[in-house]
């Protein structure tokens, strides 16, 4: 693990640590983290009815379009896709490679 050397703790007004500052690229490196994980926003949307392929993408901030395009298919033959409750292990795995995460985050 990256141990961060380079951290700023920010006092609240009742003296306790109240926020951390980090340099961006440390924060992006966090953010994106391979762990496979999956965000609590991601598991929220699927809770209230998205698709996990739908979940992510909207977490990403990509449209249909964005994916399709990133696939090389219409957005019509991916919207068919993204409405699968489960996909096909090659679809899977396509999807994760233009999401840029691993297809395990696509099967919970």
């Amino acid at each position: 693990m990256k141990v961060l050397t380079s951290i700023q703790v920010i006092v609240g007004p009742d003296g306790q640590p109240a926020f951390v500052a980090i340099p961006y690229l440390d924060y992006l490196a966090i953010r994106t983290d391979d762990s496979g994980t999956v965000p609590h926003d991601v598991v929220s949307h699927t809770v209230d009815g998205a698709t996990p392929a739908r979940a992510w993408r909207e977490h990403l901030g990509l449209t249909q379009a964005d994916v399709a395009a990133r696939l090389g298919i219409s957005q019509s033959a991916y919207a068919q896709q993204e409405a699968r409750e489960r996909l096909r292990k090659s679809s899977r795995e396509k999807i994760a490679g233009a999401l840029a995460i691993k297809p395990e985050q696509l099967d919970f």
